[in-house]
């Protein structure tokens, strides 16, 4: 179940940044697979950030640094993901409108599901 828990976020998180893709000027998703690796290379990119720095530090953490360092993900991850075209502009934007809707539907980190399988 735990394998199928994260494929199904990654298809939930693909669709949500071709939603954003749609609204924000300057940040473009090719199709649904680009959009699927995009998510892939920011979840790993978070993991390997909050392992080293912490949850603050990450873009899954609250607050202008974890928002500046959510935009530099996104801005990165189009060198290694084809498909993908932003400008530093639109990696802000859409760093923005994750944000906001990540108020609404909001997604834990690797390490918050690891610590929280843990503690049961």
């Amino acid at each position: 179940m735990r394998l199928l828990g994260h494929l199904i976020r990654f298809i939930v998180s693909a669709l949500m940044l071709i939603v954003v893709s749609w609204i924000v000027p300057g940040f473009t998703v090719g199709g649904f697979w680009s959009a699927f690796f995009l998510a892939l290379v920011i979840a790993v990119a978070a993991w390997v950030i909050e392992g080293i720095f912490g949850r603050r530090i990450t873009p899954f953490g609250r607050g202008i640094v974890g928002f500046i360092v959510s935009a530099l993900v996104i801005w990165l991850a189009q060198f290694i993901v084809s498909g993908v075209s932003t400008s530093f502009i639109g990696a802000l934007l859409a760093a923005l409108v994750i944000g906001i809707i990540d108020l609404f539907i909001p997604i834990k980190s690797p390490f918050e599901q690891g610590a929280r399988a843990k503690s049961k």
